[in-house]
């Protein structure tokens, strides 16, 4: 008899933006001898090495955005438009990401036209009966996807602090079902990704109404038991709130050309990190070594 699988799941632009940032702040961007800035990458590894020797999955994948443009920016001009376009420090470490993840032996998902959250969504709906899942992100857009076997850990500080949520915590703390967190988005919108929801109805409000009518329909269903305000506030803008409930939702259909066994973590090697090491990425060897006593 054998044990449930544990996939760690890593959004692996969460973690290259974090690490890009944090270390860029300070002026640190660990150039090759030719220059190349390096910082996102080696934080984004050495990150996802330090949560695997915590949370000791058994399997690994990594997920990511491929290219700016998604099926969202076709449905809403506006969608994270407001964004502004990544430093130039950063633009050579999204390729140079993946490439590293290869090398220590990670696997990269990914679709045009996705985004790493829809690949995560996907990974969660194909495995969950088979496997224990834990998802690495600074993403709340994700809580939608917990369930009984998935949990997530939102980065806190450096690379060893989580805000872990369950699906027993968010029920608890929302007093909703996960799924319907996408719905709460739909009526509050959201600033960073560009889309308003209803104008007017913040957080608290988006709540209450999904956990006294239960969803975006039961809401729309009872507008005359609303106070004025809100019902006004609604009735106004039911094609935003219903195209913002289309923004805010992960999809979990896209197909991943993977089997949960191919995902299995192999024990790392001193020649790996050798390998990186030559390559210029000495902070990612020497983190390695210093947690898995490798010589």
């Amino acid at each position: 008899m054998t044990n449930k699988p544990h996939l760690l799941v890593v959004d692996g632009m969460a973690l290259l933006f974090r690490s890009f940032f944090a270390s860029s702040a300070m002026g640190q961007y660990i150039r090759m001898e030719d220059g190349t800035p390096t910082n996102g990458v080696q934080g984004f590894a050495r990150h996802v090495l330090t949560a695997q020797s915590l949370m000791k999955p058994t399997h690994l994948a990594v997920c990511w955005d491929m290219g700016a443009q998604t099926f969202r920016n076709e449905l809403f001009d506006g969608y994270k438009a407001n964004r502004p376009a990544p430093p130039e420090e950063m633009l050579p470490q999204f390729d140079m990401a993946k490439e590293v993840s290869e090398m220590i032996g990670w696997q990269n998902f990914g679709e045009a036209g996705m985004e790493a959250d829809d690949t995560i969504g996907s990974m969660v709906e194909k495995w969950k009966d088979e496997a224990d899942i834990t998802i690495i992100s600074g993403d709340k857009d994700l809580l939608q996807l917990l369930n009984p076997t998935t949990k997530i850990a939102f980065t806190k500080k450096g690379y060893t602090e989580y805000d872990v949520y369950t699906e027993h915590r968010f029920k608890e703390e929302y007093a909703i079902e996960p799924h319907k967190f996408a719905e709460v988005k739909a009526f509050m919108g959201d600033s960073s990704d560009g889309y308003p929801g209803v104008k007017g109805i913040g957080p608290k409000t988006a709540l209450q109404l999904i956990q006294n009518y239960g969803s975006i329909d039961g809401v729309l269903n009872n507008l005359d038991q609303l106070k004025p305000g809100q019902r006004s506030k609604i009735a106004e803008n039911i094609d935003m709130l219903r195209l913002s409930h289309k923004l805010a939702t992960i999809h979990r259909d896209m197909e991943i050309r993977a089997t949960i066994h191919e995902l299995l973590l192999k024990d790392y090697n001193h020649a790996t990190f050798e390998h990186l090491e030559s390559k210029g990425f000495r902070l990612i060897a020497k983190h390695a070594r210093s947690l898995y006593s490798l010589v």
